[in-house]
């Protein structure tokens, strides 16, 4: 199976999607890197290259930035993705695409299926939002979306990684504790995608991993896996907060928590709990 990879060796995901390729995929990493927003480099990548799977990696992430910056957010998060759909349709190959669970709005909390309602409440989960629709307008029955949240790794910058350092030097960090979702191991949801490219899956699916938690739950298990793996020399204070304490440009969904069942039974694959990838997660930070 040929495989062409989209987005920076800069980000979690791609990462993670590059060391746990399985052995028999060929795997197209374009360089210099692809300009997912340039509909022409995409066309003559895609038509080049002639991959039977394309995974998009690649995606716009500053949620906050996105509210004065929306061009940016929307090229590549709707345009580009509407560029990499047409080339696949094209050339026949099926596209990974990977969304967020900001495209919900507030909800009761029960956990979101793929077809819950969709109601971003901010710019970028709009983007992200548009980015699905022309997937599914495009390419409806050979894409794969998957949605996922709260995403780190032991690559590159993320909340796991921000929490430890802020625990050394301070000893005391103040943590949101009424936004509930499920942190996601980016290696996790790696082995999901490539489960999804095997497959030659289609539709919408959600990719955590296991559980829920509040951000607040998932500092203090940074702090007592940092204390149990020697990252920290002594204990943090971690306080929680409403979110009108600790304003931010973007709103973000109180609850977010996506529903996994259905993905665990369509690619016969089920994930860990979030605490047991965290840990594993952490392990590779000593």
């Amino acid at each position: 199976m040929k495989v062409l990879l989209t987005g920076s060796d800069r980000g979690q995901l791609h990462w993670e999607l590059l060391r746990s390729k399985p052995e028999d995929v060929e795997l197209i990493v374009p360089e210099p890197r692809l300009d997912i927003t340039d509909e022409s480099a995409v066309a003559d990548c895609v038509r080049d290259k002639s991959p039977d799977v394309i995974i998009n990696a690649a995606a716009y992430t500053a949620v906050d930035k996105a509210e004065t910056d929306s061009d940016n957010a929307f090229a590549v998060n709707e345009h580009a993705v509407e560029y990499l759909a047409g080339a696949a349709k094209t050339h026949r190959a099926h596209l990974i695409h990977v969304s967020t669970d900001f495209v919900f709005g507030e909800c009761k909390a029960t956990p979101l299926l793929p077809d819950s309602p969709v109601d971003p409440v901010s710019v970028y989960g709009k983007s992200k939002l548009a980015g699905e629709q022309k997937l599914r307008t495009i390419l409806p029955d050979d894409s794969l979306l998957v949605r996922t949240a709260w995403v780190y790794s032991s690559h590159g910058n993320n909340f796991v990684k921000t929490m430890l350092r802020l625990m050394k030097e301070r000893g005391e960090v103040g943590v949101i504790a009424d936004q509930i979702g499920t942190p996601t191991w980016a290696n996790s949801l790696a082995r999901a995608l490539w489960q999804g490219a095997v497959k030659r899956a289609t539709g919408v699916m959600h990719w955590t991993d296991a559980g829920a938690a509040s951000w607040y739950d998932f500092a203090q298990a940074i702090m007592e896996e940092g204390l149990a793996l020697g990252l920290l020399d002594k204990p943090a204070t971690v306080n929680p907060l409403r979110t009108d304490q600790y304003p931010t440009p973007a709103a973000r969904p109180s609850y977010s928590v996506l529903e996994l069942t259905s993905t665990w039974d369509a690619l016969d694959l089920q994930a860990a709990h979030w605490r047991v990838e965290l840990r594993n997660m952490m392990r590779e930070l000593t």
